[in-house]
């Protein structure tokens, strides 16, 4: 009965972590510029690799030797540095000035017509 919940468990994680890597992945290709290809990729592949990352850690530390922390790590090292590469990222293509596809808001164009 234990067997069969925690392969339950294992198999949604794992679903859960493709489905968000494909989601990712498709906005990656579907998404019109830079700034929206960015946003993809960073939030929903993150949300894919640290479900299955977190599938493999159940997995291992239950069927294996002992606890298996080595993905828990891959994990918070991925939650960290993913947010900073997609800032840096959008922060160089400001500093190129990238054009976006997306209207500005109001409040800055009024600013930049004073200018």
């Amino acid at each position: 009965m234990a067997d069969s919940v925690l392969d339950i468990l294992l198999a949604v994680l794992i679903l859960l972590g493709g489905l968000f890597t494909f989601i990712g992945s498709l906005g990656l290709v579907r998404l019109r510029d830079f700034y929206s290809r960015l946003h993809g990729p960073t939030k929903a592949t993150t949300l894919g690799v640290g479900s299955l990352l977190i599938a493999s850690m159940i997995h291992f530390s239950l069927r294996g030797e002992g606890l298996s922390l080595h993905e828990l790590l891959v994990t918070f090292f991925l939650f960290i540095t993913a947010p900073v590469s997609a800032h840096l990222l959008s922060k160089a293509a400001l500093h190129l000035r990238v054009q976006s596809v997306a209207k500005m808001p109001a409040i800055i164009e009024e600013t930049e017509g004073r200018d």
